[in-house]
């Protein structure tokens, strides 16, 4: 059985890895476009306290997403990739307010009960949650969870192709189009003059998906949405540094090497735009600084731009397409790929080769 995925983000790149490790003849197309979501993607892993864990498809999905990578890791190291920048380092809910700290307090104890990888769960003063992360503003109070963890996207992403090539996956760097016998079976895609048949084609084409699917008739409610994020450079340890969540969708969080990254924007309507822009920058410099004010001599070393496939459901869409046969889905991640995207390629390629998984596909059908 041959298996092409089509997108080399997180998400196809975990598709065509579990897919490979599995036995299956893969090709992982890439067309290198400007804008990968997973390239500017911040990798924060804590779903457990988000905004959106009422919505019962995507919290099961993140939460599965969570647990899933120190299983994940084990595999890599055995294929080779043992330094793919993952680490628990916590989460601090930051606030001035003892109201809004209760209310998360108390979500946080109440998803233990069923997520006990949460870990500990502590409530920490501004001394406290300083002593975590200097930077923070004096009057910041903090909730701190232990199981929270953060990852590179980039080294993650180069782990999985490597992985994946050691497994036979054929990378193909191109532009890909849709082989299919009208509007109702796809038989594989051309990439120039090269024709590549499958028997299953799996699109993961991020924000570009819909310009794939187009000759098929096929339309996800996706669209680009830009994101830009700041990465600084500061004088300490940060490796033990946490993710920092404030009320806002800014976030902060330490890597090793002195690395801070702070982001980040949502642009909706943004169409394709990846241009670096002032006002982008300064909201980011903005919410930053409101929160951590000590970042304020911070080296600026990198500003990064990212085209997420958002949709109005913070859930994707994965799996086969009902009305197209040989076609599969791991679509629409949003901002939360790098916690949703993982585990969804494993999803996907259990679907192709039949085999049960963990978590029902089902609510994620297109």
């Amino acid at each position: 059985m041959r298996i092409v995925v089509v997108g080399g983000g997180i998400a196809g790149a975990s598709t065509a890895y579990h897919l490979a490790r599995a036995g299956a003849e893969v090709v992982l197309v890439d067309s290198k476009a400007k804008g990968q979501a997973t390239a500017a993607g911040a990798g924060i892993i804590s779903p457990w306290l988000s905004k959106r864990v009422r919505i019962k498809a995507y919290y099961i999905l993140a939460k599965a997403g969570a647990i899933y990578y120190p299983k994940l890791l084990e595999m890599l190291k055995e294929d080779g990739q043992a330094d793919v920048s993952y680490k628990q380092v916590g989460a601090l809910y930051v606030s001035a307010s003892k109201k809004r700290l209760d209310e998360l307090e108390k979500l946080a104890y109440k998803q233990r009960l069923e997520t006990p990888e949460i870990g500990e769960i502590i409530r920490l003063g501004p001394e406290g949650a300083r002593e975590k992360f200097p930077p923070l503003r004096e009057d910041m109070t903090a909730l701190y969870l232990e199981g929270a963890a953060r990852v590179d996207g980039r080294q993650l992403l180069q782990a999985l192709l490597e992985a994946g090539e050691r497994h036979g996956v054929r990378y193909v760097q191109g532009h890909a189009s849709l082989l299919h016998e009208g509007t109702d079976k796809v038989t594989g895609v051309r990439i120039k003059e090269e024709m590549i048949k499958a028997d299953h084609v799996v699109a993961a084409a991020g924000a570009w998906i819909n310009q794939f699917l187009e000759p098929v008739g096929v339309k996800l409610p996706i669209e680009p949405q830009k994101g830009q994020i700041m990465h600084m450079h500061v004088d300490a340890d940060t490796s033990e540094w946490p993710v920092i969540m404030p009320k806002s969708s800014h976030y902060m969080l330490g890597f090793d090497g002195g690395k801070v990254v702070a982001g980040a924007t949502r642009e909706v309507h943004s169409g394709y735009d990846t241009k670096q822009t002032a006002a982008g920058m300064q909201e980011v410099l903005r919410e930053a600084l409101k929160v951590a004010p000590g970042l304020a001599q911070a080296e600026v070393t990198e500003f990064r731009v990212g085209l997420r496939p958002a949709g109005p459901n913070p859930y994707p869409i994965l799996g086969a397409v009902k009305k197209v046969t040989g076609l599969h889905l791991a679509a629409g991640f949003g901002p939360a790929g790098l916690n949703l995207a993982p585990y969804a390629g494993k999803m996907v390629a259990a679907e192709i080769l039949g085999k049960p998984d963990d978590v029902e596909i089902t609510p994620y059908l297109f």
